[in-house]
């Protein structure tokens, strides 16, 4: 096992010899340096385990020196004993307060120093033990991470195989009931090729190795094609599904696939959460500000989001309102998030009185 480091900073050489006698029987490992400049500097040299830090120092005094330490999370774990002459309390408090984790009177007995500096071992190895396991678990969950993204990736070739054999089943000739076990079948595998899509997205976002593929497009007709194309799933759940988009065309760059998703996850939600006879709204705003292109309002009927969920929302494998025959898992408000991030714009939810919830996405 390596000896602790003490680094003593005093600028009287003579206290470095006693404070040397002292220690000799403990085996550290010392370290000088006659000023708070030339103890900062000393740092990256010798990672002390305890620095015994005199507070009187002509320039930079102890407490200055102990600010400066404390004040740098790469050094401020490491604990500070203030060695002082000064007797009254508001300069021991004045030396606590500066980030001295202990202090010690001058002239110090060598018992006493020996005690001070075990304690201050002790509270260095306890912060080592949990860095250690923090670094271990930070390793065991980045080694998860990187297999269930091995696994989504892997997922797909199947997935594809089980959406490519039931499109041909569906060619056959099969009972009423056959062909829509078979359609559930593909809309379920649809559904499955999403789900794996996006976590293969969120984990290159989260990665910085995702690259838009942006294009200026005329985001109305993006929209109205975008509303479109769930016209038939909202008339088969009895939703009124209403557009509000301006007529006047607006040039925007962006990702079409990636931000396309956004709202194929937003409008499926809005629907798939607002009861029959209900009415769903997609509204599209300009506004004149330079620093926002479009403002996108969707808005249902449903349950809506509590005011707590509003803030949590948005984290990947949270839900909202539990709803009894909903499948919920958690991704897809993330996903969105991320995405529109990384578009330079933001997504928040508010209420929509009388009851539901509306996603205002800005980009």
């Amino acid at each position: 096992m390596n000896s602790a480091k003490i680094l003593i900073v005093d600028d009287e050489p003579n206290n470095f010899d006693v404070i040397e006698a002292q220690l000799l029987e403990e085996k550290y490992e010392l370290s000088y340096a006659s000023s708070g400049i030339k103890a900062l500097q000393r740092l990256p040299l010798f990672k002390p385990d305890v620095i015994l830090l005199d507070v009187m120092m002509p320039g930079m005094d102890g407490v200055e020196v102990c600010q400066k330490i404390k004040s740098d999370p790469q050094w401020s774990h490491i604990p500070i004993v203030a060695v002082t002459a000064l007797n009254s309390k508001q300069d021991m408090a004045r030396c606590l307060e500066g980030g001295a984790d202990d202090f010690i009177s001058k002239p110090a007995s060598s018992i006493e120093l020996r005690a001070r500096i075990r304690s201050m071992l002790r509270i260095k190895q306890q912060y080592d033990t949990l860095q250690q396991q923090r670094d271990t678990l930070a390793d065991i969950l980045r080694l998860r991470e990187e297999m269930s993204h091995m696994i989504v990736h892997d997922l797909r070739n199947p997935i594809a195989c089980i959406l490519f054999a039931g499109e041909l089943l569906k060619e056959d000739s099969l009972s009423e009931l056959s062909q829509k076990k078979v359609q559930r079948i593909v809309n379920c595998g649809y559904r499955l090729q999403s789900l794996t899509n996006d976590l293969l997205v969120m984990a290159k976002l989260e990665s910085g190795n995702l690259i838009l593929t942006q294009k200026t497009i005329d985001f109305g007709q993006f929209s109205e094609q975008t509303v479109f194309d769930f016209e038939t799933i909202a008339t088969q759940k009895k939703i009124r599904l209403i557009s509000e988009v301006p007529s006047t065309q607006k040039q925007v760059n962006l990702d079409p696939n990636l931000f396309r998703r956004v709202l194929d996850n937003l409008l499926s939600n809005a629907i798939k959460f607002s009861p029959h006879n209900s009415v769903v709204r997609f509204r599209v705003e300009y506004p004149e500000q330079e620093s926002i292109q479009v403002r996108i309002y969707i808005s249902d009927q449903g349950p809506g989001v509590s005011k707590e969920l509003q803030n949590v929302i948005f984290k990947k494998y949270a839900v909202g309102t539990v709803v009894e025959g909903i499948e919920q898992i958690g991704l897809g408000l993330a996903f969105c998030k991320m995405i529109v991030e990384t578009h330079g714009g933001q997504i928040f939810v508010e209420d929509h009185p009388p009851k539901g919830a509306t996603f205002i996405l800005e980009i």
